[in-house]
């Protein structure tokens, strides 16, 4: 029952870069996510410099979006009457290059060399090529791609172009295109895919001057006004012509010259982007027309240094080293690298489940950034984590519009959304899922902890926790045995709905009560303003107090839900490998009256709320639900890791960890085409720090319990927490912790508190009694990380009674949350 392999994507494994040695065409689409370039702000798909061919052209600013009608066969109370589909804006990567009036096209002629380097130091895309076009002239072109994560607006390209065996004369055209045709991102029955539209921009202005193109659009429905602007500087040969056009999908600066052997033609194109809901044309025309001044007075070495300052700092406070496991290494910095590169310059707009690297999902924010990108931002670039709920509370008034009309007080966000309203025609989830409210709120009680962000406390997260603890109070109620219900919602497995109780829904949502209760004391004033009461605070804390967290005796575990472990089990033997995912071939209804999940939900609460398990419950919880979850979805594997390496089972949370960490560099899912999986990328530090590191914090103090399986001999981690900046170092024998900025501070290392300041602090690593390693449905066994002296993967025995199927290899199709 093993699982074809994925084709492995030719990247050379770099601790620092990701090297694509030769081009796959076949595998342009995938290479496009890996070197998409973001500063949160603007978004630009690793497209090749001359536009054609592609697998999928992008060009994205965060939350600028068109609307689509949401089509029901039968429409109910309550369901969102349209989506939002973040879309391809103007495209401004664009170089034409014609040599002795061939155009270079990499299908044609003959392609002596390509290469291309995502360098995570310096935050650039290069590309050298060598081609010898039809006729037997032979050029090298170089080009260097950015976009700024200090010049917010920003982004930059240096082409280069010089002869390799006799003279030539060249012309390069650099261009801004609009509403450029895309094509289908898969099979139209896959709900996972986005909706394309075509032709969304409509043209306001265009106009050229000199070297410049400036280009103003709107969309059709949404109403919103994008503008786009070019400008270069060129060096050459001295006898050059320049001619600008500008028509209005098109804007065109053409360069031609001819070169000789040793000569070089060098131009450098400033690119500016700017968008609104609200300003006019002129305002947001002249907005571009002032940051492309500011990025020539920076010019191209001055951006290339910010750039590389700008990373310098982040990775001093953010950067995780593996021994052992080369693959690993490079795949946490690319994580970390590409969340950066989706929240640095958000700026109060949202982070999307594919960030900026492709319209995967509509381009969608899900509870995903709460969970999982957050508390990796939260302790590494916490700025990012402020501007990312600081956005949430910006809808904060949509989403007490959307609970009334559920007839709920308080506060509903949106399950899936770009701009605050609810965006799922898929209403068990986007009605029913009311779990992101806690998620968001445990992102601010997170990140209030770990920033001691008082000005944030009060004047952002109080009013988002009040309005969610409202929330609850609302829709739970006590039953006649005082205990605290809530009925009839999705927890984060999407194999289950309308369940009761789910575990995960209640301990978030009591510990969002219990939250809510005491930030509103710690600010009474403010509390006041919001009409808390010291009899709702009380009834909030009565309600959490009384929540009600199933618990199965007989079998000795935490249901995932209400009457969950009595279900009928999912006939896993009977289940074919090509009919996973399990949602594009069964029925909804089949799934959710069976036990099977689809991702880590029980699981998941142990990791968030550990302190309502105790140790025990843990390790058979963990141990029930491997033999039931399938992982579908991407998001599972990161907190099986975690879980999994806290009750001692470290080298299924290296397997697990291998998963989440190659989502996008070996494309397991099979849809890295649309879009980075971000939450997979956090997974990576997730894994490691929170799994390995057995990082958890609250209250001022952070925890550690680290250990390391046996294919990592050694793990270093850096963390920024209340203006302190520490690293931890992790062996298989002990952990050493350094105080590297900051007061001294509180630390626990497995139980045993201290006090770290300028000394760094050396402990040993208590042993772990070696447990039996648990099974998962056959076939779905996650790839093994471990290799021998020769280099092979060690698969992992399995255990005596145990229904295991053929380890799967490095690949299997797995989605993320939400069909």
């Amino acid at each position: 029952m093993s699982m074809p392999e994925a084709p492995q994507p030719g990247y050379g494994v770099d601790p620092w870069c990701i090297h694509e040695h030769e081009l796959h065409l076949d595998r342009l689409t995938q290479s496009e996510s890996v070197f998409a370039l973001s500063n949160g702000h603007i978004g630009l798909r690793g497209n090749l410099d001359e536009g054609e061919p592609n697998g999928m052209p992008g060009s994205y600013l965060n939350s600028f979006y068109e609307l689509r009608p949401l089509p029901y066969a039968e429409a109910g109370y309550g369901y969102p009457e349209s989506g939002q589909t973040v879309i391809n804006v103007t495209n401004g990567k664009v170089f034409r290059l014609l040599v002795d009036d061939e155009p270079f096209d990499v299908r044609y002629g003959r392609l002596n060399r390509h290469e291309r380097t995502l360098d995570l130091r310096a935050g650039t895309l290069t590309r050298t090529v060598e081609w010898c076009s039809p006729a037997n002239d032979t050029v090298r072109v170089t080009s260097t791609r950015l976009v700024s994560l200090t010049q917010r607006a920003i982004a930059a390209i240096c082409y280069e172009v010089e002869p390799v065996d006799g003279p030539v004369r060249i012309a390069v055209q650099s261009e801004l295109v609009a509403n450029e045709s895309l094509p289908r991102l898969g099979e139209e029955d896959d709900p996972r895919m986005a909706a394309v539209l075509e032709h969304p921009l409509v043209s306001e202005e265009h106009s050229a001057n000199g070297r410049r193109v400036v280009m103003v659009h709107r969309t059709r429905r949404s109403r919103l006004r994008v503008a786009a602007g070019m400008t270069h500087e060129i060096q050459g040969p001295e006898r050059l012509s320049v001619d600008a056009e500008c028509f209005p999908d098109v804007g065109r600066v053409t360069v031609a010259t001819r070169l000789e052997p040793g000569q070089k033609l060098r131009i450098i194109k400033y690119l500016a982007y700017g968008w609104s809901s609200q300003r006019s044309r002129p305002a947001l025309h002249d907005q571009v027309v002032a940051a492309l001044a500011n990025a020539r007075l920076t010019g191209w070495e001055g951006l290339l240094e910010e750039q590389r300052a700008f990373l310098d700092t982040f990775w001093s406070g953010a950067d995780v080293e593996v021994d052992g496991d080369a693959e690993v290494q490079q795949a946490v910095r690319f994580g970390l690298f590409h969340i950066l590169q989706a929240g640095a310059r958000a700026e109060r707009r949202m982070i999307p489940a594919k960030g900026l690297t492709g319209p995967g999902y509509d381009g969608h924010t899900f509870w995903d950034t709460e969970t999982f990108v957050l508390p990796m931002l939260i302790y590494t670039y916490p700025t990012a984590a402020a501007d990312a709920l600081a956005w949430r509370h910006m809808t904060l008034p949509l989403a007490e519009e959307r609970a009334h009309q559920l007839g709920l007080e308080g506060a509903a966000f949106p399950w899936r959304t770009i701009r605050g309203q609810e965006c799922s025609g898929y209403w068990p989830a986007g009605t029913a899922a009311f779990h992101v409210n806690a998620d968001i709120a445990d992102a601010v009680i997170r990140y209030v902890d770990a920033t001691e962000d008082t000005e944030f406390e009060r004047e952002v997260g109080l009013e988002i926790l009040v309005a969610t603890a409202r929330l609850w109070r609302s829709l739970g109620h006590h039953d006649v045995h005082g205990g605290f219900r809530i009925d009839g919602v999705t927890g984060p497995d999407e194999y289950s709905a309308l369940a009761d109780n789910n575990v995960y829904t209640n301990l978030m949502a009591q510990r969002n009560l219990w939250a809510a209760a005491d930030m509103a004391m710690r600010h009474p004033d403010r509390a006041e303003r919001l009409g808390v009461t010291t009899e709702e605070a009380a009834s909030w804390r009565d309600a959490a107090n009384a929540m009600m967290i199933p618990f199965d005796e007989r079998l000795g575990v935490h249901p995932q839900s209400e009457n969950f472990t009595n279900h009928a089990r999912w006939d896993f033997a009977a289940t074919k490998p090509d009919q996973y995912p399990l949602l594009l071939h069964f029925p909804y209804f089949d799934l959710y009256r069976k036990q099977v999940v689809k991702q880590a939900d029980l699981v998941l609460a142990m990791q968030l709320r550990g302190d309502a398990f105790t140790e025990e419950q843990k390790r058979r919880n963990f141990s029930y639900y491997e033999g039931i979850t399938v992982r579908d979805s991407s998001l599972s594997a990161q907190t099986q890791a975690v879980i999994a390496a806290e009750v001692g089972q470290l080298d299924l949370a290296h397997d697990y960890l291998g998963e989440t960490a190659l989502m996008d560099l070996h494309d397991l899912a099979r849809n890295t085409r649309d879009g980075l999986h971000l939450a997979s990328l956090a997974g990576a530090w997730n894994a490691l720090v929170a799994g390995f590191g057995g990082l958890r914090a609250d209250d001022g103090c952070l925890r550690f319990a680290p250990r390391l399986p046996g294919g990592i001999s050694r793990l270093a981690f850096r963390l920024r927490y209340r203006g302190r900046r520490l690293c931890v170092t992790v062996t298989s024998e002990h952990a050493c912790y350094e105080l590297r900025e900051g007061a001294p501070m509180r630390v626990i290392h497995h139980g045993e508190e201290f006090e770290l300041g300028d000394v760094p602090v050396e402990l040993p690593i208590p042993p772990m009694p070696t447990l039996p390693r648990p099974a998962q449905p056959p076939g779905r066994e996650p790839a093994p990380r471990r290799t021998d002296p020769a280099g092979r993967r060690l698969r992992p025995e399995p255990q005596s009674g145990a229904r295991h199927g053929a380890a799967q290899a490095t690949e299997r199709p797995v989605t993320r949350s939400g069909p």
